[in-house]
């Protein structure tokens, strides 16, 4: 019997069974898109988190202040403060040659934005200085970043995002526009490009403005809420964080290492741990899907055991007649495998379209790999559970078959 006449036998086979047959075909079905869909469900997972974590800027390292420090001479709250001393002392090239910029921050809290009759509170309200915007990645859509000299000024101008300029200034140009911050004249001089949300917050509902300004109007000349550091690149950020660490060990006093008091967050070593631990996910995801793809070779199986035995007399006249034992081995195999193929690309249309729609607030992102893995596996599984049927069907005995009731 040639490939074509076996293939065609099959094919017969699958038709006289339509019903049994897709049912067996949706069990693969169901079994691959499974596969693609949780896979792709853990792939969009770590994407988002990934977002997340570059929306913080590029060859980032933040340092803050520790809070809830315990230990010998530590309380409940944090020992160590940052002032723009500090900062200075971080960009020095001599004892960090591997820091390009240095960003002191102090956040405004319940600050109150007024323009006419409008009043907005936005999620962020930063003093800082101009190489943040570089270092967080904002990019300016209308007018400039307020520049070193208005910080050495203590200018009182603010760049705003563009939640912040729609709220204030709705159908309006928000540069040169003059908005009260607490109750304090700025003007505003630039808008930064949109930038969406990372997840956690929006990251265009933001308001930049010189630390001197904001330090005399809003905060005092208090410590400051964070210092944001830029290393000079992605391959030397945890040097920069060795040198930025051993500087403010000095500069504290700080005798017990373990409880520094401060912590220095390493974006890339944040984005290595997010991603093993979304890849076990992913991992995990896959495994129980391949339950239901295993449950699918089972069904193939069981189909195939019970059309062996309702076609005994037909493998018996086929016997009879001179089909030989490979030929009758290739029927049953090449059936099983047909409907693992059918099923496997029933349920590989089924597992991209499936991935189109946003699954418990996960937008999926199809991993190409997943897609020739399920289709792959169907047709091993049937190629697997189809032998031992197709295996009974060659060893029957042609006398027995033909006795068969």
């Amino acid at each position: 019997m040639n490939a074509a006449e076996t293939l065609r036998s099959a094919l017969g086979g699958i038709a006289a069974n339509k019903l049994r047959s897709g049912l067996t075909i949706l069990g693969m079905t169901i079994g691959v898109a499974a596969v693609i869909v949780l896979v792709a469900v853990g792939n969009g997972s770590k994407k988002a988190i990934q977002a997340r974590i570059d929306a913080l800027g590029s060859n980032v390292l933040l340092v803050q202040p520790q809070l809830g420090r315990f230990g010998p001479g530590g309380g409940g709250g944090s020992d160590v403060t940052f002032t723009t001393q500090d900062a200075d002392a971080l960009a020095d090239q001599f004892d960090a040659p591997d820091v390009k910029s240095v960003s002191p921050v102090v956040n405004a809290t319940g600050t109150t934005l007024v323009s006419g009759s409008v009043s907005y509170q936005p999620s962020t309200f930063a003093g800082t200085v101009p190489a943040y915007a570089r270092t967080r990645s904002y990019d300016l859509a209308g007018g400039a970043m307020f520049t070193s000299a208005d910080v050495s000024n203590h200018r009182r101008v603010v760049v705003v995002g563009p939640t912040v300029a729609e709220n204030l200034f709705p159908g309006q140009d928000p540069v040169g526009q003059t908005v009260r911050v607490n109750g304090t004249a700025f003007r505003v001089v630039g808008e930064t490009a949109p930038k969406g949300s990372n997840g956690v917050q929006d990251q265009d509902d933001v308001v930049l403005a010189p630390l001197t300004a904001v330090q005399d109007t809003l905060t005092g000349y208090g410590s400051l809420s964070s210092i944001t550091v830029r290393a000079t690149s992605a391959q030397t950020l945890d040097a920069a964080q060795a040198e930025i660490t051993a500087i403010l060990v000095g500069r504290k006093h700080v005798t017990d290492l373990t409880n520094p008091g401060f912590q220095v967050i390493n974006q890339g070593s944040v984005r290595e741990a997010s991603d093993a631990a979304t890849d076990v996910f992913t991992t995990l995801l896959g495994a129980v899907a391949a339950i239901s793809l295993l449950v699918g070779g089972i069904g193939v199986m069981n189909i195939m055991l019970v059309s062996v035995t309702e076609r005994t007399r037909e493998i018996g006249v086929r016997k009879a007649i001179g089909a030989r034992r490979s030929d009758i081995l290739g029927q049953f195999l090449t059936e099983a495998v047909v409907i693992s193929m059918l099923g496997g690309v029933t349920g590989v249309a089924v597992g991209i379209l499936g991935s189109q729609f946003r699954i418990a607030g996960v937008t999926p992102a199809i991993a190409v790999y997943s897609v020739f893995l399920a289709f792959g596996a169907s047709l091993l599984a049937g190629l697997f559970f189809g032998t031992y049927p197709a295996g009974r069907a060659a060893r029957m005995r042609p006398i027995d078959a033909l006795r068969f009731e």
